[in-house]
């Protein structure tokens, strides 16, 4: 009981930490994730003394927030914004991440001297982009539309594939290969890929026949539903040996663009789960740092590797993936500046270690320090590079969102009335009616059908009336209507 308690402790301590370090790297154009990981390296051996030195679960872990994190992804992106440039994300996380793997395995191997198993899996596990990393900094610049989707696009669906790489890579590099060499391994990533998307659309698609068909007792059950489906998914892809990141994001997706009960209460639920999931995550690999092993090397080593799969690798991967949809060639240099790395390469970092690889230790501190110092560089600077390459203007609108407001904010409240008998409202118009003071009938359903009622609307038997009033008013609205005489005294209003 007392490590419960000491837990229930220190888990919301440092998890409002972590949210007010939300805030901070807002301002600074950081992402918060950076933060979240300084506080978990607080917390580490270096700092506090907590110890953690688990890959294995590190691994667990790491791979059950980030399906909470893709089906985040997912269920908050529309698939009208996205659909335009489908065929662009689709290459990037694909042939992209391929040509950035032979690129950087080259270069570690010739260029750098490293042991071209551990080249191959530092361009792996830093093949694609992080989803968390891209969403929290594009969001805040007025970037166009095509851009903009094209790398959300690319960062939700590069992940089922790096994943994938670097699992055959780390068996390969532990003496347990995929039988059939490179076309064998190749032709089971492709078969995974296929597989997780094919269920990903169709529990998706169930997912929405079943929600939108079974009415649940409370509001709040739907966004529990909606993400426990989507994190199925990844459940039932892992049991049949189908991709469950690929999965997971598909099914998400779907299900966020199927037009639910309470979508918006689902995507705020999802969102909060979200980052949940990248709090703990970059809390939990902060932990799992160890900053003595930080030496000179290593950090000129995630140095010299970053430079060239920054200014190199990724520009050569983006030209020759847009080059076939005739992407202007400002765009793509944002596209290649904006390659953010973030939880994904140092969560891949621990599957190695977590077979127990020679010299996955290192590994894991090169990709530590390339994610922190390169996202520190690049993050903050996608502003200013935006404005360089002509692609957004200073006075141009960041983003316009809609969203319902809540009432208690504006100390309101909401009173809904149906008639349900034949009472003394029926048939009269609304400019009759003697509302209590700054009450007023917002909206009127009828068989069905919404609308905005005026002075001279009639009401009718079964109208639903959506009232708004002060908060300090509303037991007037309710006395006012629970006062009114029936014509059958068996019924009421």
């Amino acid at each position: 009981m007392d490590l419960i308690n000491l837990f229930m402790l220190l888990a919301p301590l440092v998890l409002l930490v972590a949210i007010g370090g939300v805030r901070v790297g807002t301002r600074l154009g950081l992402p918060a994730l950076l933060l979240f990981l300084l506080v978990g390296i607080i917390l580490g051996e270096s700092g506090v003394g907590l110890q953690f030195d688990d890959a294995v679960i590190a691994q667990g872990l790491g791979y059950a927030a980030l399906t909470l994190i893709l089906a985040e992804g997912g269920l908050s992106t529309k698939w009208e914004d996205i659909r335009p440039t489908i065929g662009l994300s689709a290459v990037l996380a694909s042939v992209g991440v391929v040509v950035t793997i032979g690129l950087m395995t080259l270069i570690g191997h010739y260029a750098l001297g490293l042991p071209l198993l551990l080249a191959l899996l530092f361009g792996a596990v830093n093949a694609g982009t992080d989803a968390a990393a891209v969403f929290s900094v594009l969001r805040g610049i007025p970037l166009p539309a095509r851009v903009r989707s094209a790398l959300e696009g690319e960062s939700g669906l590069n992940d089922a594939p790096t994943v994938l790489i670097v699992a055959a890579a780390t068996a390969a590099a532990v003496g347990a290969p995929q039988p059939g060499g490179i076309p064998g391994v190749a032709l089971l990533i492709l078969g995974q890929l296929v597989g997780g998307i094919v269920l990903g659309v169709m529990l998706g698609a169930l997912g929405v026949f079943v929600l939108r068909r079974f009415a649940l007792p409370a509001a709040g059950l739907y966004p529990l539903a909606a993400l426990a489906w989507a994190v199925l998914a990844y459940g039932i892809a892992t049991q049949i040996s189908v991709s469950g990141f690929a999965a997971v994001y598909i099914c998400a997706m779907v299900l966020g663009n199927g037009r639910l009960p309470h979508r918006r209460a689902t995507q705020a639920f999802a969102e909060g789960t979200g980052w949940l999931a990248q709090i703990g995550l970059f809390v939990m690999l902060g932990l799992l740092a160890s900053p003595s092993r930080i030496t000179w090397d290593v950090v000129l080593l995630g140095f010299t590797a970053g430079l060239f799969l920054t200014f190199v690798v990724r520009p050569v991967a983006v030209v020759l993936c847009a080059v076939w949809f005739r992407v202007p060639w400002r765009e793509q240099a944002f596209l290649s500046w904006a390659g953010l790395r973030g939880a994904v390469p140092i969560i891949l970092a621990t599957v190695p270690m977590a077979a127990q690889m020679e010299d996955a230790d290192r590994l894991f501190d090169v990709v530590l320090v390339f994610v922190i110092a390169y996202t520190a560089i690049q993050a903050p600077s996608l502003p200013w590079v935006a404005r360089r390459l002509g692609l957004v203007e200073d006075t141009a609108a960041t983003a316009v969102t809609l969203e319902p407001a809540p009432l208690d904010e504006q100390r309101a409240d909401l009173v809904k009335v149906k008639l349900t008998g034949h009472c003394t409202l029926e048939g009269m118009p609304l400019k009759h009616l003697d509302l209590p003071e700054s009450a007023d009938i917002s909206l009127v359903i009828r068989a069905g059908s919404a609308f905005v009622p005026d002075g001279h609307t009639a009401l009718q038997l079964y109208d639903e009336l959506l009232v708004v009033a002060p908060a300090e008013h509303r037991a007037n609205v309710e006395a006012y209507f629970r006062g009114l005489q029936t014509k059958d005294p068996d019924q009421g209003t």
